[in-house]
């Protein structure tokens, strides 16, 4: 039950027009620390950060609430698996009657290297299952703001699935731990700043730590 806020207190007030943040992953301990639960780390690690427990059952989704300064802000984690998680976010977005520029959603990326965050202000589903699902769930509209987090490419012939199911090597785990420390930061950007040069920048950054990084792939 969504006991500490109500909608109303929510959406009455378009400056304080809370920010709604979806990390995409699969439910369940085999699924722990995974490649492609990541987005389910940065919702936790972001929560612990500010403060916001994740003690919320609803829509489909573990969640949490709660306020960064005066901004209210709604965590969510879908628990429908990946590849069905617009059954859980689309109802939780209509539900506060959020505009999908006050909506973020965090997953996994293989298009970047290990460990590289990009803040993007919309896009495709990049063939990502879970964003396919989000995405049918806005009726098709792509106007959201995603928070894209490399874990790399699978190795040689590797099944792609199974990549994304396999937990991180030693060396991977410590880049993705370095990765969720920023990109709980980044998130604290999005809430500060709108889209514009201050997203850029830490992209610009976040380009330049992986071209500063040695070469040797991390599997």
């Amino acid at each position: 039950m969504l006991s500490r806020f109500s909608r109303r207190c929510y959406c009455t007030s378009s400056v304080h027009r809370p920010w709604l943040f979806v990390g995409l992953g699969n439910p369940g301990d085999k699924y722990k620390g995974t490649r492609h639960n990541i987005g389910f780390e940065m919702i936790d690690a972001f929560a612990e950060s500010v403060g916001i427990q994740m003690n919320l059952v609803n829509f489909k989704a573990i969640m949490g609430q709660g306020f960064v300064g005066d901004l209210p802000v709604i965590l969510a984690k879908p628990q429908t698996y990946m590849n069905l998680s617009g059954e859980s976010s689309g109802p939780l977005a209509a539900y506060y009657k959020l505009p999908l520029n006050r909506v973020l959603v965090v997953h996994d990326d293989t298009q970047l290297p290990c460990g590289v965050l990009r803040l993007q202000e919309k896009g495709g589903h990049g063939c990502h299952n879970g964003l396919k699902s989000v995405m049918a769930h806005f009726r098709g509209n792509k106007e959201f703001a995603r928070l894209r987090i490399g874990i790399g490419k699978p190795p040689g012939q590797m099944d792609p699935k199974a990549f994304l199911l396999q937990k991180f090597s030693m060396p991977a785990r410590e880049r993705m731990d370095g990765a969720l420390a920023e990109g709980v930061e980044a998130l604290k950007l999005v809430l500060s700043k709108d889209f514009g040069e201050s997203w850029r920048l830490f992209n610009v950054e976040q380009k330049y730590k992986h071209l500063r990084q040695d070469t040797v792939m991390v599997p």
